[in-house]
C-alpha cells in the first residue's frame, strides 16, 4: 500500500465512521490524513505484530479529536480488525471519540484535552536520551492547542535539554474550533516563533507525501535541536463543500446529500489499486 492509497482510505474510513456515529471533527480529520498516512506507511517504526516492542516509534495524536484518522491507520496497518472501526464513538466502544489507548493497540497516549500531548512526548523523548535509546518520538498537534501555554512550556523544555529524537508535527489548517485563528488568536508569524524557542522549523505543504517524506527525513537525528514540522493543510481536505468550512469542525456528513456528495468526491479520486471496502456488504457500516 502507498502513503497516497492509506491516506485516501482514512478519509474514506472517516467519512463513514463520523457518520455512522454522527461524531464530531471531520473537518481535522481529513486535514490530518496525509500526515498520519505518510507518517505510519513510511516513517514510523512500529510493528503490528508486537505493538510494544521497546525500540518502536512513539506517536501522540496531540489533537484527539482527529481520533479516527489514528484508529483507521493503524487498523488499515494491521493492528486491529478494519470491521471494528464501526463502533467508533458507540457505547462501549474502545474507539471513544478523542483517541485512547485503553486496550487500543498501537495508541500510546490518550489525548483530547488539548495541549498535552508535546509535554508528554518531550518527556517521551527526554528519556529515551536518559535511557541511550535511539527510537523517535512523533506528535500531532492542532494549531488551537498552540495558544496553550503549556504547549510552550514543553516546547523550551524541549530545547534546553537538546531533544533532537523529538519531531512535532502542526497539522497548520489555520482553523480552531468556531473561527479562523486569526481571528482568535493569531499564530503568525508561527515559524519565527518556534525559531526563537530553538526548533530547528520545516515549513511545507502538509498534503504533498514527497515534501512530507523529505521533512521527517531532514528531522535528524544529528542535529542538537528538536524539530517541528509546520504542515499547511486545509481543513475539510478532499470533500469540496468541507473545505475552508468552520462548520466541519463538529459537524458530520448527514443521511442524503451532504453523506452522498462526500463519498461521490471521493471515489473520484480514489487512487489506482484499491477499491471502495464500503462497497462490500461485509464492511458496510
Amino acid at each position: 500500500m502507498t502513503s497516497e492509497q492509506l491516506a485516501w482510505k482514512i478519509r474514506r474510513h472517516g467519512i463513514e465512521m463520523t457518520h455512522l456515529s454522527h461524531g464530531s471533527h471531520i473537518g481535522a480529520i481529513l486535514s490530518v490524513a496525509d500526515i498520519i498516512a505518510v507518517l505510519y506507511n513510511d516513517i514510523a517504526k512500529v510493528n503490528p505484530q508486537n505493538p510494544k516492542m521497546s525500540d518502536r516509534d512513539r506517536v501522540i495524536l496531540s489533537k484527539g479529536h482527529a481520533g479516527a484518522a489514528i484508529y483507521a491507520a493503524l487498523a488499515e496497518k494491521g493492528f486491529f480488525d478494519i470491521e471494528e472501526l464501526k463502533t467508533h464513538y458507540a457505547d462501549g466502544s474502545r474507539l471513544s471519540g478523542h483517541v485512547s489507548h485503553k486496550g487500543v493497540p498501537g495508541v500510546e497516549f490518550s489525548t483530547g484535552s488539548l495541549g498535552h500531548g508535546l509535554s508528554v512526548a518531550a518527556g517521551m523523548a527526554y528519556a529515551a536520551k536518559k535511557d541511550q535509546k535511539n527510537h523517535r518520538v512523533f506528535v500531532i498537534l492542532g494549531d488551537g492547542e498552540c495558544d496553550e501555554g503549556s504547549v510552550w512550556e514543553a516546547a523550551l523544555m524541549a530545547n534546553h535539554y537538546k531533544l533532537n529524537n523529538l519531531v512535532a508535527i502542526i497539522d497548520h489548517n489555520k482553523m480552531q474550533s468556531l473561527d479562523f485563528c486569526e481571528n482568535t488568536i493569531a499564530l503568525a508569524p508561527f515559524a519565527d516563533k518556534w525559531n526563537a524557542f530553538g526548533w530547528n522549523v520545516l515549513d511545507i505543504d502538509g498534503h504533498d507525501h514527497d515534501a512530507l517524506k523529505e521533512a521527517f527525513n531532514n528531522a535528524s537525528l544529528s542535529t542538537e535541536k528538536p524539530t517541528v514540522i509546520i504542515a499547511n493543510t486545509i481543513k475539510g481536505k478532499g470533500i469540496s463543500f468541507m473545505e475552508n468550512n468552520i462548520l466541519w469542525h463538529y459537524r458530520f456528513p448527514h443521511e442524503g446529500e451532504e453523506y452522498d456528495s462526500a463519498v461521490a468526491e471521493l471515489k473520484e479520486q480514489m487512487p489506482e489499486g484499491i477499491s471502495d471496502m464500503y462497497d462490500s456488504e461485509a464492511l458496510k457500516l
